[in-house]
C-alpha cells in the first residue's frame, strides 16, 4: 500500500499546476506518470451541457477508434441458423438463443458486447433488467441489432467503442493503453471527441462540450484544451 501511495503522490505532484493543456502534452504527461505493473487504460471523460433525463438531450453513439482500444472484447451474439454460423465465423465468443438467455439469467455474463438479430429481440427483451444497467442491451442505434452480424462482430473486436451519457451529463470511455504511442493515443482522443461532438442532440442548448479530461487507470486526471481535442 505504501508503494502505491508513493506512486500516486509522485504522479499528483507531476500534474500539479497543469490544466487545459494540449492533447499531446496530456498524453505525454499521463504516459510518463503511469507506473502500475500492468498496461493501464487511458480513459477520457467529457462533461456535456445536456440533461439526459430529457429524451431530446440523450447522447449515445458509437465510434471506431483508428488505433483500436488495446482491449480484448468478448462478444456474445443472439442468433440462429446461418446467422449463428456467420457470427461464429466472424469470431464471436458466445453464440446462442434460448440457451444464451438462460445462461445470462443464471448470472453468468462473460462478455463485453451483446449483438442480436432483429428476430431474436423479443427474446433478448426479457433480459432488459439484467443487460440494461450494464449497458449491454443490443440497440439498433449503435448497430448491435442487425442482420449483418459479421460486420457487427468484427467492429466490436476491432476497436469500436460505444458511448452513452450518464445522469450527470458525463461520458466515460477507454481510448487506448499506456503502451500505445503518443501519436496513436492523440489520434484516438480526437476521433472520440469528434464522434461525441457529432452526436449533439437537438435539445442541447448553449455550450455542448464543457470539459475534456484524460487519465490512466491508476493515475490522476488532467483537463485538456477543448480546441486541441477537436482540432483535425
Amino acid at each position: 500500500m505504501a508503494k502505491v501511495a508513493k506512486r500516486v503522490a509522485k504522479a499528483t505532484e507531476a500534474f500539479a499546476g497543469k490544466a487545459n493543456i494540449t492533447v499531446e502534452d496530456a498524453v505525454k504527461l499521463i504516459k510518463g506518470a503511469a507506473s502500475a505493473k500492468f498496461d493501464e487504460t487511458i480513459e477520457i471523460a467529457m462533461n456535456l451541457g445536456v440533461d439526459p433525463r430529457h429524451a431530446d438531450q440523450m447522447v449515445r453513439g458509437v465510434v471506431q477508434l483508428p488505433n483500436g482500444t488495446g482491449k480484448t472484447v468478448r462478444v456474445a451474439v443472439f442468433a440462429r441458423g446461418a446467422k449463428a454460423d456467420e457470427a461464429k465465423a466472424a469470431g464471436a465468443d458466445i453464440v446462442g438463443a434460448e440457451d444464451l438467455m438462460e445462461t445470462i439469467q443464471s448470472g453468468k455474463i462473460e462478455f463485453d458486447r451483446c449483438i442480436a438479430t432483429p428476430d431474436l429481440m423479443p427474446l433478448v427483451g426479457r433480459l432488459g433488467k439484467i443487460l440494461g444497467p450494464r449497458n449491454l442491451m443490443p440497440n439498433p442505434k449503435v448497430g448491435t441489432v442487425t442482420m449483418d452480424v459479421k460486420t457487427a462482430v468484427e467492429a466490436a473486436k476491432g476497436g469500436e467503442v460505444q458511448f452513452k451519457v450518464e445522469k450527470a451529463g458525463v461520458i466515460h470511455a477507454g481510448i487506448g493503453k499506456v503502451s500505445f504511442t503518443e501519436d496513436k493515443l492523440a489520434e484516438n482522443v480526437r476521433a472520440f471527441v469528434d464522434a461525441v461532438s457529432k452526436a449533439r442532440p437537438a435539445g442541447a442548448k448553449g455550450t455542448y462540450v464543457k470539459k475534456v479530461s484524460l487519465s490512466s487507470t491508476m493515475g490522476p486526471g488532467v483537463s485538456v484544451d477543448i480546441a486541441s481535442a477537436t482540432a483535425n
